[in-house]
């Protein structure tokens, strides 16, 4: 996974926050977080929804790719309550909101309308976890 996520990392930033292979054409995001027990940074590629209403929201997804244990990034986030993202050409400082309940839902919802990938994934938890959405706010 390393070796992927150094590749994505230098491909993204080659290209202005574009992506080919699998995930050409997805909204990604580089992810900049700090391990809530090492406290080593850690950058991680990660497709986003641009929340509509609010230009400088988004909501992110730790699918894990249907793992059935949440990805590391994710406790990070929420451990830390901030983030940094590079988004296209910016980079900036988030904080980070976790959805819950019928909210939760409908952005997940739409994720997996768009990227069917998604559904997939929520398929391969049921019964084990319910994957967190995570909203990011500059």
């Amino acid at each position: 996974m390393s070796d992927w996520n150094n590749q994505t990392i230098t491909e993204f930033r080659a290209n202005e926050g574009r992506v080919g292979g699998p995930f050409e054409g997805a909204p990604m995001v580089l992810l900049h977080h700090r391990g809530r027990t090492s406290g080593r940074e850690y950058v991680t590629p990660v497709m986003y929804l641009a929340n509509e209403d609010d230009l400088d929201g988004i909501y992110i997804f730790a699918t894990k790719s249907g793992a059935p244990t949440d990805p590391d990034w994710y406790a990070n986030l929420v451990a830390a309550g901030n983030a940094t993202i590079e988004r296209g050409t910016e980079t900036y400082d988030v904080t980070v909101h976790e959805l819950k309940g019928p909210d939760r839902d409908r952005i997940y919802a739409e994720q997996a309308r768009r990227y069917p990938g998604f559904a997939d994934y929520e398929r391969k938890t049921k019964g084990i976890r319910i994957i967190p959405v995570l909203e990011l706010k500059r």
